[in-house]
């Protein structure tokens, strides 16, 4: 009866903490969700701040050997702006496919990519 009394409790002890490893396995989804959510937008802004150093950069380089003081490094910032804007959309637009990839299986369809679902191919 001595031998038993122990291994019961260690079954119920290992009982009890696979449970408790199961419970605690949804919040680190979530935080990896969080962790993945605070790189995206990192990666969005390291792109906007590139895209308007690298236009600035230019404009002022341009500005600077053809002797136009303000006028290209005012559009090509502003071109660098504009860019940054474009290749934001596009990273938001690929985590948005990657979030939608394991439920929307419109998006794998042979038809082409950007099929809505709807039959229509638009």
């Amino acid at each position: 009866m001595g031998d038993t009394d122990p291994n019961r409790k260690m079954e119920e002890l290992e009982a009890k903490l696979d449970a408790m490893k199961k419970a605690h396995q949804p919040e680190k989804a979530h935080q990896e969700e969080h962790y993945s959510q605070a790189n995206m937008a990192w990666r969005m802004v390291t792109e906007m701040v590139a895209g308007l150093g690298i236009g600035f950069g230019i404009g002022y380089g341009l500005d600077a050997l053809l002797g136009t003081t303000p006028f290209l490094m005012v559009l090509f910032t502003l071109l660098g702006i504009g860019a940054g804007i474009n290749v934001m959309l596009r990273t938001a637009k690929e985590f948005q496919q990657k979030a939608n990839a394991p439920t929307g299986a419109e998006d794998m369809s042979p038809s082409g990519a950007g099929d809505k679902g709807d039959g229509n191919g638009d």
